[in-house]
């Protein structure tokens, strides 16, 4: 069991160090996170590995979440939650059955009590078509403090973001082919910023959109 522990926190290092790779936090936010649990998650979906599964799973228990009714203009939001830990799980202990060593750590990380911060993300759930565009004219982050934007889609989809100034200028963007996207930037004072996302690939859905 040591060995598998051991394991699990080396895999949980990993992805965290790539998560915020290049980023200006001092220290890993609850969003960035949330972005490398989905990494794992879908690490250990593809290699059929359940040891990523859980290691994604025990991060993103680790962050609470709040649910708010923000929609992009001229959409509503929709019902619903990112991935959760106990779905991760579950799919984990599919993928584990017979191995008593990782079935043992899936019943420790459904024991564990939430060590997350008091206040984590907030996260809204919309639909987006293939090829489609979501725009949020108007959202307020503070001056001097880090900002953060996450967008989180099903498998296979392509999610592309991008963070516009009130004046129209691009200060950030994520448009790598991926289901996932994150922007991070500290704005010099008070200022509304306009988020766009787009839906790129052949295939849509309901994706979660998450701030500090």
């Amino acid at each position: 069991m040591g060995l598998k522990i051991l394991a699990l926190g080396t895999v949980m290092g990993t992805a965290l160090a790539l998560a915020t790779s290049g980023a200006q936090a001092q220290e890993v936010t609850p969003i960035q996170k949330m972005q490398a649990a989905k990494t794992l998650f879908e690490i250990g979906a593809q290699a059929q590995d359940p040891l990523y599964m859980l290691a994604a799973a025990r991060l993103r228990k680790s962050v609470p979440l709040k649910a708010t009714e923000r929609a992009p203009d001229g959409k509503m939001a929709a019902t619903g939650a990112p991935l959760g830990w106990d779905e991760m799980l579950t799919q984990a202990e599919e993928l584990a059955y017979g191995n008593s060593l990782l079935t043992g750590l899936i019943g420790d990380i459904r024991a564990e009590r939430n060590k997350g911060v008091v206040n984590g993300p907030v996260y809204s759930i919309v639909s987006l078509r293939a090829g489609g565009r979501d725009e949020y004219p108007g959202l307020t982050f503070r001056g001097g403090e880090y900002a953060e934007i996450y967008v989180e889609g099903p498998s296979g989809s392509d999610l592309n973001l991008m963070v516009r100034d009130a004046k129209g200028r691009l200060v950030c963007s994520d448009t790598d082919i991926s289901d996932i996207a994150y922007c991070g930037w500290r704005p010099p004072a008070d200022e509304a910023f306009t988020v766009t996302v787009t839906s790129e690939g052949q295939r849509g859905g309901e994706y979660s959109m998450m701030t500090n």
